[in-house]
């Protein structure tokens, strides 16, 4: 697609729980359940259109996804969901490496996993604690066509058993959210001192039992150290945040083949 070609997207104010195909909204999306009236298919050629511009990495791809967000949620994305171009370097390490599943902790409403499917074949897994974020992802996956390789779980780390994968993602995963919104603030949704501590724990639990050769990739950090078994094999400085990769010695290879910016 070129630059001057615009995406089929929704219009300002319409998200994917009332996402809009010009001129008006019309599609509904809620829950793990899809509502598919008359202008379904139109969604769908919008979604495809979007596609092509993640795929493509246009500079305008933030914005082309986000807008399938509702407006509480968008207003949060630059503050809480994966940017496409830290996105894309991440897919660029994955396919490098040959990492075949990801777990995203704490992905929220599945911008990272949606995304990242578009640009690998990887299998995705997203952990998250609050339902209303776990449906809007499984709406995305849905309306994306990835439903086969991306999967959401609804759950507390530590407490909901962690799939073992070849590679786990990790941006501010604990971190409190804060929408200006009922919908999703999920009151019953704790985060203290306690919680963040114990959450800290169970990720480096988990990192510490897992096998060597797992890759860690962390976008400003998770809020604590990785256990010192992992070592960084590429680190990209270009973007707002530091983008690290890390793999758990004992795996042969070293860091061939995978590029440092």
């Amino acid at each position: 697609m070129s630059q001057e070609s615009a995406p089929e997207t929704p219009s300002a104010g319409c998200g994917i729980a009332d996402v809009a195909i010009e001129p008006e909204c019309s599609l509904v999306i809620e829950g793990p359940g899809l509502r598919r009236p008359a202008d379904y298919w139109a969604a769908l050629r919008a979604a495809r259109r979007v596609t092509e511009v993640i795929q493509a990495r246009q500079t305008r791809a933030d914005v082309a996804f986000d807008r399938w967000l509702p407006e509480e949620l968008r207003d949060r994305s630059l503050e809480y969901w994966t940017p496409l171009p830290v996105l894309a370097r991440v897919a660029d390490w994955l396919r490098e490496t040959q990492a075949r599943t990801v777990v995203d902790i704490g992905s929220g409403a599945g911008k990272f996993c949606v995304a990242a499917a578009l640009l690998t074949s990887c299998r995705f897994i997203g952990l998250e604690q609050r339902a209303s974020l776990v449906d809007m992802a499984r709406a995305l996956a849905t309306l994306f066509d990835v439903v086969d390789r991306v999967t959401f779980l609804t759950g507390d780390f530590g407490a909901l058993p962690t799939p073992q994968a070849d590679a786990y993602y990790l941006y501010n995963p604990f971190g409190e959210y804060d929408f200006d919104s009922d919908r999703y603030a999920e009151l019953g949704v704790p985060f203290n001192d306690q919680t963040l501590k114990r959450d800290l724990f169970a990720m480096s639990y988990l990192l510490a039992l897992a096998p060597a050769g797992t890759l860690v990739i962390t976008y400003n950090g998770f809020g604590g150290p990785l256990p010192r078994s992992y070592e960084q094999i590429a680190v990209d400085v270009r973007f707002p945040c530091a983008l690290r990769l890390w793999r758990k010695r004992g795996w042969g290879g070293g860091s061939a083949g995978v590029r440092t910016a």
